[in-house]
């Protein structure tokens, strides 16, 4: 019998133990401590027991090195998708010059492509970093999707936070200005489009999936950080988000990172981030819960296929805010306002409250 449920897809952005350090300011990031050795062991007989094949967004940095390529070879024969996060994990992608963006993705593809055996079709941007000139560049590529918008309002709330709990220099606080995005993000739409480039030329657009109308996360980390408080609470927020979506049509796009399934026990040098105060058994055990409630009305797939069924049908068409394309290249430190506007559809081939709020938003600061 045919599975008539809607598709939800599962991504998981490895950023490792080093880009946890670089975002947050910290010294050592720069001999690449990694926990390689401890994530993949520990995620992959998690996702095999749930029956669960999802998209890794790989870092190009961490497929070069020789030691990870036999694990990332494993993540590929368990049948799992790769995607492209980049070479060095930078959340100011928006601020490269063309040449630079070009190297960067091309670098990161050779350096994923040769480590896994299996060429990236899909492109997540570090903390949702993007542009116009970064989604030409994919197109040039071959990339079937981006995944690299977050339409949240949840955006400056999350940088505060992120800001007061990291230890950067004004230069390094100038760098990360745009980090997380703007207000302005959450008038973005929550379900698939396309962009509309120069040339007649589109790309597809899954955004991470927010709560429809409210526009509030709910991918694991937020979940995990309200588990804190009261599971109860957790799960009562996911299935409202859900019911969301069946009620908008939408097709979740859910998010993972890897210290949703690794504790304070499995990367203690990451003890100050949100959520590490539990164990990596406690995690992997709400995820699990998470999991079977996502899977009650949704397919759970990877992101490559769950792009290929969206490319199928009619899909909205937009065309990036020129506030955007205008803060690509600024040589200040810009504020990315990543509206968009609807043009036409496009068919196949064309401290308190607050604290919580913004520690929750801010637990994918390394995304």
């Amino acid at each position: 019998m045919t599975d008539q449920r809607p598709l939800a897809s599962v991504s998981l952005d490895v950023d490792n133990l080093w880009s946890y350090l670089k975002t947050h300011g910290d010294p050592g990031w720069e001999q690449r401590p990694s926990y390689y050795d401890v994530f993949f062991p520990t995620v992959l007989p998690i996702l095999e027991r749930l029956g669960l094949r999802i998209t890794f967004f790989v870092v190009g940095c961490d497929a070069a090195v020789p030691a990870h390529e036999p694990l990332l070879r494993a993540m590929v024969a368990a049948g799992h998708d790769v995607g492209n996060h980049s070479y060095e994990h930078e959340p100011w992608l928006h601020r490269y010059a063309p040449d630079q963006l070009e190297a960067e993705i091309g670098r990161a593809e050779s350096a994923i492509t040769g480590a896994t055996g299996r060429r990236p079709v899909g492109f997540r941007g570090p903390g949702y970093s993007w542009s116009p000139t970064l989604l030409e560049i994919l197109l040039d590529r071959g990339y079937l999707y981006d995944a690299s918008t977050l339409p949240t309002y949840l955006g400056p709330l999350a940088r505060t936070y992120y800001f007061w709990t990291s230890r950067l220099t004004a230069a390094e606080r100038a760098q990360r200005a745009a980090l997380f995005g703007s207000a302005r993000d959450g008038f973005r739409p929550v379900r698939p489009y396309r962009w509309a480039l120069p040339a007649g030329r589109t790309l597809l657009e899954i955004p991470v999936t927010t709560t429809p109308i409210l526009k509030t996360p709910f991918h694991l980390s937020y979940l995990l950080y309200l588990s804190r408080i009261s599971e109860v609470a957790m799960m009562g927020y996911l299935r409202f988000a859900l019911a969301m979506c069946r009620a908008t049509g939408t097709e979740p796009s859910f998010l993972l990172h890897p210290l949703d399934l690794l504790g304070g026990d499995q990367a203690p040098a990451l003890r100050f981030f949100p959520g590490m105060d539990l164990s990596g058994r406690r995690k992997a055990a709400l995820f699990a819960r998470v999991m079977g409630v996502l899977g009650e009305h949704f397919r759970l797939v990877d992101m490559t296929t769950h792009a290929r069924a969206i490319l199928a049908r009619e899909t909205p068409l937009r065309v990036p805010d020129a506030a955007v394309a205008s803060a690509a290249h600024s040589p200040a430190p810009p504020s990315v306002t990543s509206a968009v506007a609807d043009v036409r559809p496009a068919r196949a081939g064309a401290g308190g409250a607050a604290s919580n709020a913004a520690s929750g938003a801010a637990s994918g600061a390394a995304s």
